[in-house]
Parts: structure tokens; sequence; C-alpha cells
């Protein structure tokens, strides 16, 4: 039958049509975005946020994302990637350089990138990052040229050998050194060792010769340890980067974190290529990270920390003491030091600024990292900021309040995850005392609550001293010494350190107060012994480090020995300085939870029933609003 010439037009107009290509690739700088903040499961959250920045004018260096998609097709075909991704890649560069004015491996006028990890759900330091990419020995002459700073750039290269080679190098090509063998460790002990032979106290007293011959031994270290030489090719180090921030999503920090939060393997993670700017370019350059709102307290103040002349991750890896961001911020452990509201009163009136219109705009308190380039601020990353279950409540109620936010007490209600409320009924460490104490190392939060007590290094020595100490108090109490009583109560508080715990530990790890290892994710054998029992407990902080020969303990610079006193925040994996007192949630006076239970009373669509053995347990099911008793025994 002859075909009508509609059909044949129709027939025409199909066969010329070409086929979509899928779209991997999303620009975002110079004032726009291809993205916006609610492409999270696409663009992650880091990657959505910063397209959502760029959109409202936010100061952000210029990049773009290569989507969660694409992880998902790199695990799929074993490490390969859409064959069109590379020529994305590319014309997303080209964008980047002219915004930027500089080019990507140019030896006259290079632009480095950093590449960064973006889930949709924060996962906070448990993939990687490369920073400084694209140094190499023909870019490294024109930046020092350029720059007119020979030392920032041998000190960027530094960096640069040491995250590569330790993410890259090492981790993605699936090595596993034996413990203090690894790559970053030797490169870090090659720069204490040449610190100490000259009498450095700090990285930033390494001259640009001290720095140009450390890292001809890193890379000389490099090659000795894994095997090849570190590349000298920017786009090998790009796709080198790329290639480790998709693999670490199946790293054993991820899994273990997303088995927690019940996060789906198939997710996957982004990958944020970006521009780099400087907070290492002398003293007119900076780096921070500032929480909207007090994430420890709620409290409705912009609370962060920066550092003069740093990098971001010399914020985060307690190197050297932060500086508060701004005089409210202040403590007993930080007064002295200078606020970024004095020290750069414009740049931080600025920042003041965009936190507070990020906020706004949000509806939520954000997580915001930052870096000053010789005075301009760029604003690296926003992300909702973690917070403990107290801080939550008060900022549901107090965002309620807020006359440019105002939540309803739906949204106020659903803002706080119910495991969060469990936060407002365990004893804690008093903010006001954890604020001033020296933060030592981060790990991940096992189990929650706060607890204080002695190092101790073995489950038998915890086990006796607690046993030793109990028994001396119950002695003074039957004397009717009720002053050594409680000191014996006192030295009875021990928390166990270790690598990491097995079976056999389970009778000092029942002693103790709580427990804090350096190795092992959120299932370990610590994380679940310690969550069944509801103990306070750190896991996977990489940040300590356990000499069994000297019976001492390096953290955040300092070495702490068998006895002395060590704070841990389980809810939030913070191990500090020092004995901080606990205290009792005063539910029934904290006027935010109260004002918060009421909103979920009127809001509530069941009752809730409680369990009761005793008399107290009734009455303090009474006091949390149980309508009556379910079981009893």
């Amino acid at each position: 039958m002859a075909k009508t010439k509609a059909q044949r037009r129709t027939k025409k107009r199909t066969a010329q049509k070409p086929t979509r290509r899928p779209k991997l690739v999303y620009f975002f700088g110079g004032g726009k975005a291809e993205g916006r903040a609610e492409m999270k499961n696409l663009l992650g959250g880091k990657g959505a946020n910063l397209a959502e920045m760029a959109n409202i004018g936010v100061p952000v260096p210029p990049g773009f994302t290569i989507t969660t998609e694409v992880c998902r097709v790199f695990y799929e075909q074993n490490g390969k990637y859409p064959p069109t991704l590379k020529e994305d890649v590319e014309k997303a560069l080209a964008k980047v350089e002219k915004i930027m004015g500089m080019k990507f491996g140019d030896p006259e006028n290079p632009l480095l990138v950093s590449v960064r990890s973006g889930a949709r759900q924060s996962m906070p330091g448990m993939m990687e990052t490369v920073l400084n990419v694209g140094l190499t020995t023909k870019t490294i002459p024109g930046m020092i040229k350029k720059t007119n700073n020979e030392r920032f750039v041998w000190d960027s290269y530094r960096r640069l050998l040491t995250m590569y080679s330790d993410v890259v190098m090492e981790k993605a090509s699936g090595i596993e050194p034996e413990e203090g063998k690894g790559i970053r460790v030797q490169l870090e002990k090659a720069l204490d060792e040449l610190k100490k032979s000259k009498g450095y106290q700090f990285d930033t007293d390494l001259t640009a010769d001290d720095l140009k011959a450390l890292c001809e031994e890193y890379k000389s270290i490099i090659k000795k340890t894994l095997g090849r030489e570190f590349p000298d090719d920017p786009m090998e180090q790009l796709w080198g980067g790329i290639g480790a921030v998709f693999q670490s999503w199946q790293g054993k920090r991820a899994v273990a974190y997303r088995r927690i939060e019940g996060i789906p393997d198939s997710w996957g993670t982004a990958v944020n290529v970006q521009a780099m700017v400087f907070g290492n370019m002398g003293e007119n350059s900076a780096t921070g990270v500032g929480f909207t709102r007090d994430p420890a307290t709620g409290e409705n103040i912009f609370y962060g920390e920066w550092l003069p002349n740093a990098q971001g991750e010399d914020v985060v890896a307690g190197i050297r003491t932060p500086y508060p961001v701004n005089e409210a911020g202040k403590g007993e452990h930080n007064k002295h030091l200078p606020s970024l509201e004095t020290a750069m009163p414009e740049v931080y009136k600025e920042l003041n600024r965009i936190q507070r219109l990020l906020e706004v705009h949000y509806r939520d308190m954000l997580d915001i990292e930052f870096t000053i380039q010789e005075g301009r601020l760029w604003i690296l990353q926003c992300r909702v900021g973690k917070r403990n279950g107290v801080a939550a409540v008060r900022m549901a109620v107090e965002m309620h309040k807020d006359k440019k936010i105002r939540l309803t007490p739906e949204e106020a209600v659903m803002r706080v995850p119910a495991e969060d409320l469990v936060h407002c009924l365990l004893p804690m460490l008093d903010p006001k005392r954890e604020k001033e104490a020296p933060v030592l190392a981060k790990g991940l939060p096992a189990g929650p609550g706060g607890a204080f007590g002695k190092i101790v290094l073995t489950a038998d020595d915890a086990e006796e001293i607690v046993k030793e100490n109990i028994r001396k108090a119950k002695e003074a109490e039957a004397r009717g010494d009720k002053e050594k009583a409680a000191y014996y109560r006192e030295e009875a508080k021990v928390v166990l350190v270790r690598e990491e715990t097995s079976p056999e530990d389970i009778h000092g790890m029942h002693a103790a107060q709580a427990i804090l290892t350096s190795k092992g994710g959120m299932t370990s054998h610590a994380a679940l012994v310690a969550r069944g029992w509801g103990k306070c407990c750190i896991v996977g902080c990489s940040g300590i480090e356990i000499d069994m020969d000297t019976r001492t303990v390096r953290a955040g610079g300092k070495v702490l020995k068998e006895g002395d006193w060590l704070s841990l925040n389980g809810t939030a994996g913070k191990v500090l300085e020092g004995k901080i007192p606990l205290v009792d949630p005063d539910v029934e006076h904290n006027k935010y939870y109260k004002t918060f239970m009421g909103w979920v009373k009127k809001l509530k669509k069941i009752g809730v029933r409680t369990n009761a053995d005793t008399p107290q347990d009734a009455l303090n099911a009474l006091r949390f609003g149980a309508e009556g008793i379910g079981l009893f025994r």
C-alpha cells in the first residue's frame, strides 16, 4: 500500500531526530549553574548546593559536577566510564578556564583544581578529596612567577603529593599497608623529622627551600613505597582523582557509615571538580568552617573556626589550633586568639551576610566551608549541618519563631529524627565546658551521650582498676567517709582506648565508662557492643596513635599517658582533653523540649504506652508523656 505524504514526512522527521545524549556533567560558576538544589539525587548534596549557591549570587569558585549516574555505570562496567564523559569533562573544564582566565596544565598561567566527593546525603569524612590537582614540574615555575610566592607553590605541591599518593596511588589501587606503614604516615614522618632538625614548631615555619627539598624527598619515598613515579601530567592527575573519588564510595569507612545511616549502596556519589582558591598565599589569606548556629547547643549565633595562611585540611586535622570566627565564639581555651571578625572585619562582614542569606534560603542550619584568597572571600560548599538532638530541638523551635524562616510545627517536628530525641534524655558533656576543651581527634559516633575517664590501654587493666577502686569506695562508705568514697568512685571511671576490640575484651569494655578505638567502623565489634549497652563509644578515630611500648596515646599533637583524663562526646564523635563533667538532661525545665513535645502531642495519630517494672519506671513514663502502661512484669 502506498504511503501518504504525511506518513513520509513523519518518517523523515523521525529518521532525522537525533538520539538524546544523557547529560553526565553539570557546570556551575560565573553567577549561574545548570543544576539546582532539588537535584541532589543526580548531583549529590555538594554539587546541588554549589549549583544553588551559584544561582543565588554566592561567590562560588567555578567548576562542574559529574553525576551519580556515572558512578553507577563505573561500578557496573568494572571501572569504565560512559564513552562521552571525556569530551563532556573537557568542555566543562574549558568553561572554568574562561571564567578564571587560566588554563589547566599551562606552563605560564596554570589553573589548579580540586576533586571532591558528594553523595546525595552528607557523609562527612567518609570519602576522599584531592586538592591542588594540576601542579607539575612544568606548571610549578609558572605558578611561582604568577604569584610571586615561591613558598606557597611548594607548600601546595607538598599537599598534592601527600593527598594524591594516599588517596589515588595507595587506597584506590587496593594497597593495604601494615599498621604504621602507609604512605601518608611515612610522608608525615619525613615532615616531622625535617621540622625537628630545623627546630620548627609549625608547618608554616618551613621555608621555600625547605619545602622544595621535602617535595623531592616525598617523591623518592612514593616511588620506593608504591613502586611507581608520582604522575607529572595534569590530565593523568585529574582522571586519577576522579576515579579515586568514585572508588571511595566502596571504601571501608563509607560502607560502614552507610550501613548505620541506612544509605543505599545504589545511590553512588557524584564527583565535583572545582577551580582551586588558596587560603595559604600569606597572612591575608585564610580558610575556615562555620555553622549558621551552634551545632552543640543550638544557640542562634554564627559559630566557626578559621586559620590564616592555611588550607582546609589544616582546620579539621588538628595540626594547628584554629581561631574563633567571631568574638561571640570565644571561650577560655581560645580567648587569646584573634577572631576573623577583628582580623579581617570587612571579609567577616560579608561572610556573616552570606551565612544568614544561606540559612534563610535553605530554612535550616548549615555547615559552610570558606576560603579567603588575598582578601577575597569564596564559599566552597554548604550543606545541612550535623547537630546533636538537644541542639536540633532548640533549632526547630527557634526557627518556628524566626520571622524570615517560619517553620510550621509540622515542619519542625519532621526536622528532628526520632533517634535524636534520645540525645535529650542521655547524660552529656557540659556544653559550656566542652566548648572550652581542646578537641584532640574525631572519629565515628558509635555510641551517643558523653563520658569521661582515665586512659587505660588493656581490657584487663580496665577491669582491675574499676574493681579495685569500687572496693575501696565501699570500704570508705562503710567507715562513713563520704569524701574518700566519692574520690574512689571517680577514680573508677576509665576510658578503654584500643586499636580495635575483640570478644576477649568484653570484660574491660563493660567496666569502662566509654570505649575509643583507632580502627574499625560503625559495624565493628566495639560499636555493636557499645550500642547494645547504651555505652558512649567512638570508633575509627584515625587521629590517635597508641604506643603500647611507652603506654602512651598521641593525639592532636599531644602525648597522653595512661592515667590521663579523657572526655568523649559519643554523639558528635569528638575526643577531648581533660575531665569534662556530665550533666543530666533536665527535660522538665527545657522550654524547647516542652514546646517541641507539645507540638508532637497535637500532631500525633497514635497513643504511646510504656513498659514498666517498678513504680519509678511508671513515674518516669508519666513525666515523658506516656498515656498508660502496656506491659509490666
